[in-house]
């Protein structure tokens, strides 16, 4: 992997990767433009099934589930947002770039060379509740929880797992390097 910095980006290439769809997964770090590589398939695949599952217990908690969207601090400073894996929100935190004013549930999925723990501090200070980091080769998980502005890791419990308060959600992950979700009425592996 090649990593480059570009003291001033040229209009001329935020414009063609916005209209060729390079432009995705570009955040914005206090007016600093990160173009992000498309995600690995593995990346990919297991947020899609991480969505999958756990969009519809976002809808029984009455939050809206999205992916790849855009996350702001109140002020909703277009120049700078972090755009996790999945976000799940209060409908009434969302506008039409975005989240603004907090997310319940942040999930990044970390792979090799991200900036997945760059977003820490950012993510506190945007009122993200909990942070679900998983990782893609491992299948390794963190919790983190908003402290003051600041994500405090969480201690997994005896047997490894995590609740996820915002969607009544225990997390583990299995011997065999699989996902396993439980909440109330179900349960799932991924």
């Amino acid at each position: 992997m090649v990593r480059a910095v570009v003291v001033e980006v040229p209009e001329t290439w935020v414009c063609e990767r916005r209209s060729c769809g390079a432009d995705r997964w570009d955040e914005m770090w206090e007016a600093e433009l990160h173009m992000v590589p498309p995600p690995p398939d593995g990346h990919q695949r297991l947020v899609f099934r991480l969505g999958l599952r756990l969009g519809p217990l976002a809808e029984d908690a009455h939050l809206v589930a999205s992916h790849e969207t855009g996350v702001f601090l109140a002020d909703r400073d277009l120049t700078n947002y972090r755009i996790p894996d999945l976000v799940f929100t209060r409908p009434d935190h969302r506008f039409d770039a975005g989240v603004s004013g907090g997310a319940e549930l942040a999930v990044e999925i970390h792979s090799p060379g991200d900036e997945t723990y760059a977003k820490l501090g950012f993510y506190g200070a945007a009122g993200v509740a909990e942070l679900l980091v998983v990782d893609t080769d491992t299948r390794a998980i963190e919790l983190y929880v908003n402290r003051g502005g600041q994500m405090v890791a969480v201690q997994a419990a005896d047997d490894g797992s995590f609740r996820l308060q915002s969607l009544g959600v225990t997390v583990r992950r299995t011997h065999t390097g699989e996902l396993h979700l439980r909440w109330a009425d179900g349960e799932a592996t991924i």
